[in-house]
């Protein structure tokens, strides 16, 4: 049997073992609904009040600034939409502006508030070559009627960060109270957001590409953000969402969260290496050029584009020697439509349709890293003799 590299991270990490041990207590015989008020109940509810605490301390906020949702995908969608709604009700005119590069969460969340309602409208900042917003675009799209900012914190995509303290500053800049997002996903596994969002007024996170499980996520509201529940009923999570809180997502996000704070340094300084030499590896490639490798990433992406090839057969190839890996965004497991993300970069399509990543996570080994480099070249050489 092949053995199997995992480099595909980013879509969804390996379930750590902390968090199925947190979780089986609240996986089987009698779970309370925390809403409850006996014994089993308030068992529950200290569970999640708990997990609560975590989250909070791991975004650098209050407790109660914490809402527990379905998963990143959700807790991007409630912070649109939510501040979007709320905004209409005193407001002629509801503004949104966010990067060309977002997740779909949030630009699919966006497209849909604009096409639902007259009075909303979207503008989508510009980015530089590197997959960086530009900061200049975005205080030009400022107005009167901007209800919220959204820019993730890192690209799903190439690992590359965004300003966020600068995307605060600007917005900050001119009167008016407007609200600032941060899609924090793919930053969790590798950041401290405690400071890499401090300067952000709404935090979306999820537990799977943490290790923890999936369908789990929480949106963090750090200042006093007015927002409107997406899914109203029974007053849950302060009236924010409703329906009974998933104890066990709840407390495994939270379990993933605590391991990831546990090894953080470790973590990133070892992956850092293999993504220089990986890094280093692809560049002597024939026809391949490693994507923004003069911005700053994230230690555990390499994102590449292979001229001349395409996507699905060099998955295909590195699939049939136990490679795991991607192209386009987290959510693709196989080749996928051209990405939007390199597409507002500026990426010729030619290279677009060769475009590969590969994800690391703590799990990664250096043997993992050198096998990898191997089976590429092996691929890439194979592919072009082929041609």
């Amino acid at each position: 049997m092949t053995k199997q590299y995992y480099f595909d991270h980013a879509a969804s990490a390996p379930r750590r073992d902390a968090v199925t041990e947190a979780m089986t207590r609240w996986q089987h015989g009698v779970v309370g609904n925390p809403s409850g008020s006996h014994r089993a109940a308030r068992d529950a509810r200290r569970a999640v009040e708990e997990a609560r605490d975590e989250v909070a301390a791991f975004v650098g906020a209050k407790p109660g600034g914490v809402v527990f949702t379905g998963g990143g995908t959700e807790s991007c969608h409630l912070a649109l939409a939510g501040v979007t709604n709320h905004h209409r009700r005193t407001h002629r005119r509801t503004e949104l502006i966010v990067s060309k590069i977002e997740h779909h969460a949030v630009l699919d969340a966006a497209a849909l508030l604009a096409r639902d309602h007259d009075s909303v409208s979207v503008h989508y900042v510009d980015v530089d070559a590197e997959g960086v917003v530009d900061l200049d675009d975005l205080r030009n799209a400022l107005s009167e009627d901007t209800a919220l900012v959204s820019v993730m914190a890192v690209n799903n995509e190439t690992g590359v960060r965004q300003p966020l303290d600068g995307v605060s500053s600007v917005v900050h800049s001119l009167p008016g109270a407007k609200v600032t997002h941060t899609d924090a996903v793919a930053a969790a596994p590798w950041l401290d957001l405690s400071v890499v969002t401090a300067s952000i007024d709404m935090v979306s996170i999820c537990a799977h590409k943490l290790g923890g499980p999936v369908n789990s996520g929480a949106l963090i509201v750090r200042n006093d953000v007015a927002f409107e529940a997406t899914v109203p009923g029974g007053g849950q999570e302060r009236g924010h969402r409703g329906g009974t809180v998933d104890v066990a997502a709840a407390v495994g996000l939270a379990a993933a969260l605590r391991e990831t704070t546990r090894e953080l340094h470790e973590v990133t300084d070892r992956v850092l290496d293999y993504q220089q030499k990986l890094t280093s590896a692809l560049s002597f490639l024939p026809g391949c050029r490693v994507t923004s490798s003069e911005a700053a990433r994230v230690p555990g992406t390499v994102h590449a584009t292979f001229e001349a090839l395409a996507s699905d057969e060099l998955l295909f190839l590195l699939d049939q020697e136990g490679v795991c890996a991607s192209a386009a965004a987290s959510c693709s497991s196989g080749a996928a439509s051209q990405s939007h993300v390199l597409e507002a970069m500026g990426v010729a399509p030619e290279r677009v349709r060769g475009s590969v990543r590969f994800s690391m996570g703590a799990e990664t080994t250096a043997d993992d890293v050198d096998a990898l480099i191997g089976i590429v070249s092996s691929v890439v050489y194979r592919l072009h003799a082929e041609a």
